[in-house]
């Protein structure tokens, strides 16, 4: 078990006082088995409002109401929690989905939904047929395996595109990033969620945090930084984490914060201000992912 602390600070910068619209901000641990959270603060400057509630897909997402101008806003994240995931995790996939193609349950189909449809155009079929590319002919018990499919899908993310830092928001298509060829961890995680949703399974995009104490990891700055992955849904196992940026699996090193069919439901944090557009100066993001002092922290 890892006994983690995040800080994750967001600083705007005008040139003027802006007056700022209610901000939509996605910035606390996702708790869960293996994730429990002892402590988390956000502090605004200038003073807001703060209300929370669940969206959709069970995601903690606070609201901040502003009712004074400011030359610079702040929003200022801190949390201490442990994450206990194995490094080499077994699943226990249902003996029914161990081969691809396998049948969903009624009640799994109807509930995966729209966790199941591309969320990009696809209309040459470029991402289904890359996909299609790692379904191996039919094995001594008929099929693929399903695991090693999903595995062999993350790690051709991470063989055939170059990665690369972006500055810029949103994400690459994932018919733009087999084009180009590179792209950011986004990028990876909107190509696989895609390429295996076309494959016919149900995929979700997940952001947080990614903690990288031996600095070895792509898309790490320093021991921690902001990090985007997927998990995809298997019979009897569940949810199954895969960071195609890393070809890892079980995501021993990452701390979800949201869960979303599109990767656009998960930005940290989002909002509006009214004044000139050109009195924006600089946006500033500073993430630590760092060891807490003690294994276990008392709760708060």
């Amino acid at each position: 078990m890892s006994a983690l602390k995040i800080h994750h600070r967001t600083i705007y910068r005008y040139r003027t006082p802006m007056a700022f619209g209610p901000h939509r901000l996605m910035l606390r641990p996702r708790e869960s088995h293996a994730l429990r959270l002892y402590e988390h603060e956000v502090t605004i400057a200038p003073s807001a409002v703060v209300t929370w509630a669940h969206d959709v897909a069970g995601n903690s997402v606070a609201t901040a109401s502003f009712s004074e101008p400011s030359d610079t806003l702040i929003i200022d994240s801190a949390a201490t929690l442990s994450l206990d995931v194995d490094r080499w995790p077994v699943f226990g996939i249902a003996a029914s989905a161990q081969r691809f193609p396998f049948l969903l349950s009624e009640d799994d189909m109807t509930d995966l939904g729209a966790l199941r449809l591309q969320a990009y155009l696809d209309s040459a079929g470029r991402v289904r047929d890359w996909a299609q590319g790692f379904v191996a002919g039919p094995g001594p018990g008929g099929g693929t395996d399903t695991l090693s499919l999903l595995k062999d899908v993350s790690a051709g993310v991470a063989a055939q595109i170059a990665y690369e830092t972006r500055e810029d928001d949103g994400a690459q298509s994932p018919d733009e990033t087999l084009a180009r060829r590179s792209g950011s961890c986004r990028d990876f995680a909107v190509l696989f969620v895609d390429a295996v949703r076309s494959l016919g399974f149900g995929a979700r995009i997940v952001s947080g945090y990614l903690y990288d104490p031996d600095l070895d990891m792509r898309g790490s700055a320093g021991a921690g930084s902001t990090h985007a992955w997927a998990e995809v849904y298997v019979p009897g196992a569940g949810w199954i984490t895969f960071d195609p940026t890393n070809r890892s699996v079980g995501g021993f090193n990452l701390i979800p914060v949201a869960m979303a069919r599109h990767i656009s439901q998960t930005m940290p944090v989002s909002g509006s201000f009214a004044g000139d557009v050109g009195a924006f100066l600089e946006l500033e993001v500073t993430v630590t992912v760092t060891a807490a002092e003690s294994e276990r922290p008392v709760m708060a």
